[in-house]
């Protein structure tokens, strides 16, 4: 017989619940009404002759047929009490999945108002189920719940499912004997409250990079670019660059604690790459194949969690991922095959795409569904399955196993065509990045010709990205925005105006400007000769409309404290240099997860994948599955 180990016995339970669902529905049976209720709401005798009925079309035991029928009876009646009391006094019945150190009793009922915030939802949680408050995070939705709304605000409704994600440690540390569980309960709490800050500290460092564009020096500034299937960089709008940047930060993010299993902490972050993902428009998400990769890693990540009835629109997940790659790759991978050469990379989603197919229709009571992409995903698994020792032969040519399990694939298994493949690869990413460090080269280059002529850093930048790297027409567009050269600030801090030189004034009335234009031009520009000159040539000697507004509301009022000003000075380079050093840190923690490789996604050795296959194809033909 086979071994029933925790995953197949709730996987088993889903799909017999399924199927009684499916039995009532067709034959239209209302368990909570008589025959099969009494007037007590208790369970009559008919309900036992009707596991007895379907335990025999099951092929399943009576009693745990009729067990099962039981918990759809009472969880029927409990949401019709529910619905009165709702309509009655506006109390709210919420279905609670609580993660899997719970054990048997996963799921509990939860009643509130739907006024209360998402604070307080949190605490009413941790009560009832003896949770420390700020170790949980709840899912409603498929989203983050928003501690500082109502339930209401967040579209939070009477009958809705919550998933409680407990921030835990390891096994190993788990494992520690009761002598030490004091300990262990404070190094827990650290430990939990680190791992938040680090999630905080991930936001920050991608809202940083999702700001940064190719003007700075990588090697000072770090920043984040789009590429193609090719890996050349590619233009993209820049408020949808943005949404982008921190939808795909997100999803590496998230991708990396996947690989090390940790499966509630990757969540929040899938969710929220998804998030954004939806914000670039669906003309951009159907031209890239990272938001399909994106639905399958969610779908995954609750399907570690044990809580894929939480997802209910998992379907419609995976569906959108298949179009996805539809449209991405063409109807028979044409385009793919066009532009890369193979699909023999790409087939790896597919695999596990069939796969969570295969597991959401056994779950929903459909076998025959289930077997057929159950198939579709073994097949694909014995023609991806690499021989060892061909990546071996890799390796000794100097290649990494990640490039010789990607190039095999790619190749069909020809360890000859996957080096050669392999090699030209390098060579393309090469040339790529040739050309990128000398592009860079030439705008710093540009950016160091526009501060000679006395245009700040900032503008220099502004100026190159609005020409598309042209340094003439960066001219053109300083001297035709004039916006562009005040301060951030729009002038000096109040109290402290700038006081023009009168030899400066002098020096520009020497050339024939006009003495209170040539007083107004240096205030603005805080005494700089080089604008003021420059600005009054391009504008016929005298400052456009905006710039004399500007001047006039920095004119001196009086004489300020420069013992003040200096203080004020020394303190905020203080705190900038703080500032730099903390950016430093969060930028450093978020590219660390960033993999070098632009096909790592598609890096699947496949064991677990395997695993789980074989699982699910034991559950459908018991009798062929290998011994566990």
């Amino acid at each position: 017989p086979l071994c029933r180990w925790p995953r197949a016995e709730m996987a088993q339970k889903k799909y017999l619940a399924a199927k009684l669902k499916n039995y009532l529905r067709e034959d239209k049976i209302q368990l909570w009404k008589p025959p099969y209720t009494d007037s007590n709401k208790e369970a009559g005798q008919e309900l036992k002759d009707l596991a007895w009925q379907y335990s025999a079309r099951l092929k399943c035991n009576a009693n745990e047929i009729e067990g099962l029928l039981e918990e759809i009876r009472c969880k029927t009646i409990q949401r019709g009490t529910g619905n009165e009391a709702y309509k009655a006094t506006g109390i709210a019945t919420l279905e609670v999945a609580l993660p899997p150190r719970i054990g048997k009793a996963r799921k509990g009922v939860l009643e509130t108002k739907l006024v209360i915030t998402g604070k307080e939802l949190r605490s009413q949680i941790a009560q009832a189920y003896g949770f420390e408050e700020n170790c949980i995070k709840i899912i409603i939705n498929k989203k983050q719940l928003d501690l500082g709304k109502t339930l209401e605000e967040q579209g939070v409704t009477h009958n809705v499912k919550v998933m409680v994600l407990e921030l835990k440690l390891s096994e190993e540390e788990t494992r520690r004997n009761v002598q030490e569980e004091e300990m262990q309960h404070k190094e827990e709490t650290v430990k939990k409250k680190e791992m938040h800050r680090k999630m905080q500290r991930t936001k920050k460092g991608l809202e940083i990079l999702a700001k940064r564009d190719d003007s700075l020096d990588p090697e000072t500034a770090p920043y984040l670019d789009i590429a193609n299937q090719t890996g050349r960089k590619i233009n993209i709008p820049r408020q949808a660059k943005k949404a982008l940047l921190l939808a795909m930060g997100y999803h590496e993010k998230g991708r990396a604690l996947l690989k090390s299993k940790e499966y509630a902490m990757a969540l929040p972050f899938l969710l929220d790459a998804d998030k954004h993902f939806c914000e670039c428009g669906s003309d951009l998400l159907t031209t890239v194949d990272n938001y399909a990769v994106l639905q399958l890693d969610i779908v995954w990540c609750y399907f570690h969690l044990g809580q894929l009835d939480c997802l209910d629109d998992a379907e419609k997940k995976l569906l959108a991922a298949h179009d996805c790659f539809r449209k991405c790759y063409g109807e028979n991978h044409e385009r793919l095959v066009t532009i890369k050469g193979s699909s023999g990379r790409e087939k790896a989603l597919f695999l596990r795409l069939y796969l969570l197919q295969g597991i959401s229709h056994y779950h929903n009571g459909r076998e025959e569904e289930a077997a057929e992409y159950l198939q579709k995903a073994h097949g694909l698994f014995q023609e991806l399955c690499i021989d060892p020792e061909k990546i071996n032969s890799l390796l000794l040519l100097g290649f990494s196993a990640q490039e010789a399990r990607l190039g095999l694939r790619a190749c069909d298994g020809n360890v000859e065509l996957a080096a050669s493949h392999i090699s030209d690869q390098r060579e393309a990413k090469e040339q790529i990045w040739r050309e990128e460090r000398a592009k860079r080269k030439k705008r710093l280059k540009d950016i160091d010709a526009l501060k000679n002529m006395g245009y700040s850093e900032q503008v220099a930048r502004s100026a190159l990205h609005q020409a598309q790297g042209n340094l003439e027409l960066a001219v053109k567009v300083i001297l035709e925005n004039p916006q562009l050269l005040l301060p951030e600030d729009d002038g000096p801090l109040l109290g402290n105006p700038f006081q023009v030189p009168q030899e400066s004034i002098s020096q520009l009335v020497y050339m024939g400007f006009n003495a209170e234009a040539a007083e107004q031009a240096l205030r603005v520009f805080k005494g700089n000769v080089q604008l003021a000159v420059q600005t009054l040539a391009h504008y016929g000697g005298s400052l456009p409309h905006d710039l004399q507004a500007s001047s006039e509301s920095t004119s001196p009022s009086g004489e300020s404290s420069s013992s003040q000003g200096s203080s004020t000075d020394s303190a905020g380079a203080s705190g900038a240099s703080a500032d730099e050093d903390m950016e430093a840190d969060v930028l450093n923690e978020v590219l660390k997860d960033i993999p070098e490789h632009e096909e790592d996604y598609l890096d699947l050795t496949l064991e677990e994948e395997e695993m789980v296959i074989n699982e699910y194809l034991s559950y459908i033909h018991p009798s062929s599955a290998e011994p566990k």
